[in-house]
């Protein structure tokens, strides 16, 4: 049987795209600011279609990546699981289970504060079953955070298996037809092999992106070409009768296409990671924890706002002002309470982590 550590590596002797403190690495980091402004744009541009009544220019960016944006959020999120997933399972609790929790309930309860008049017109009782409810199917925005504990729970379970079987568990239920209607059984089945392929293949990951670096030619041809496939399968309706999505969305297609994506968003994010864009993507990648939690209030204001006041009426521009708005207001946000006693929204505080168990002295021999 295959060693998954060995497969799973995660401090290539080789990478070029590592930061000066040689803990982080930009190119992930970087990929992490990519995944964060793509959901903040989806949610931002569905939005205000919704509101408005129509699409704009932004709606065809949002299609465009439909079919790796979750992928590449998902499989860069498992990285780094190697680091972690043999310790003892209080450890690992505490990083890769307790860690998400704590923030899915959290803001949880601070969503439902906003939102309070969409609950309690049943009272008090129709708070507390939403609250409750919310703990079986994952509330708005929040479900990936949620998912992420789930995902860390099952692969320290599976990790005995052999890569290929674990890898092969995971396409199947990404090809199968599961539609149940339940977040968590239809994201889990539609996303853990990508979480997989981050944690199993990490090695094979990081050697790309130094490729991508020795090799920007022959990288740019490659996501040239990429692009063209992807804009055909995303863009493309099936065709076939009963099934109203794209190409892109059809069983094996979706893997594939998926799978090529994220392969994509690995190039991409190692050849920009240097770039002064970059680096400002960097930064949002290292605080991506806020942007997925807080963006939520910030990019309902812009909307309604822009909305209303209608100085602006093109769909496409709101939607690209309300995406930048988004994204931009909660990195401010976290900046402004860091080393404050608000920090606690955006960093677990020690009372909310395990602490390691006790290790029992050995007795020593009476002199």
């Amino acid at each position: 049987m295959t060693d998954i550590r060995n497969l799973a590596g995660i401090r290539p002797a080789t990478s070029t795209a590592r930061t000066i403190e040689g803990e982080r690495v930009a190119w992930v980091d970087a990929a992490k600011g990519m995944c964060i402004i793509l959901v903040v744009m989806m949610h931002s541009v569905l939005g205000v279609g919704d509101a408005m009544g129509g699409e704009g220019f932004m709606h065809v960016a949002v299609a465009f990546a439909a079919p790796f944006r979750m992928p590449d959020f998902f499989l860069i999120s498992g990285l780094f699981l190697a680091r972690v997933i043999d310790r003892d399972w209080r450890s690992y609790a505490d990083k890769r289970v307790v860690h998400f929790l704590y923030f899915y309930l959290l803001w949880l309860l601070i969503q439902t504060v906003v939102k309070a008049g969409s609950f309690t017109q049943d009272g008090a009782g129709g708070l507390v079953e939403h609250l409750v409810w919310a703990l079986v199917q994952p509330y708005s925005t929040l479900w990936f955070v949620y998912m992420l504990a789930i995902f860390s729970v099952a692969a320290k379970l599976l990790r005995s298996l052999p890569v290929w079987a674990l890898l092969g568990f995971g396409a199947v239920l990404e090809i199968a037809p599961i539609n149940t209607g339940a977040i968590l059984i239809d994201e889990f089945a539609g996303r853990f092999v990508y979480f997989l392929a981050g944690y199993l293949l990490a090695t094979h990951i990081f050697r790309l992106a130094d490729w991508a670096l020795a090799n920007k030619g022959a990288a740019l041809a490659g996501l040239g070409a990429w692009a063209l496939v992807n804009g055909w399968l995303a863009l493309t309706p099936s065709g076939i009768e009963g099934h109203e999505g794209m190409l892109a969305s059809l069983p094996f297609v979706s893997l594939f296409a998926g799978a090529i994506g994220a392969v994509a968003m690995i190039l991409i994010s190692a050849l920009l990671a240097q770039t002064l864009f970059g680096g400002a993507l960097s930064y949002a990648g290292r605080h991506a924890i806020a942007v997925y939690l807080a963006f939520f209030l910030p990019m309902a204001a812009t909307r309604i706002i822009l909305i209303r006041l209608g100085i602006v009426e093109d769909i496409g521009l709101i939607s690209l002002i309300v995406t930048i708005a988004a994204v931009t207001a909660p990195l401010v946000l976290e900046r402004i309470v860091r080393h404050t006693p608000l920090n606690f929204i955006f960093e677990r505080p020690a009372m909310f982590r395990i602490p390691p168990a006790r290790t029992q002295p050995r007795p020593q021999p009476a002199e």
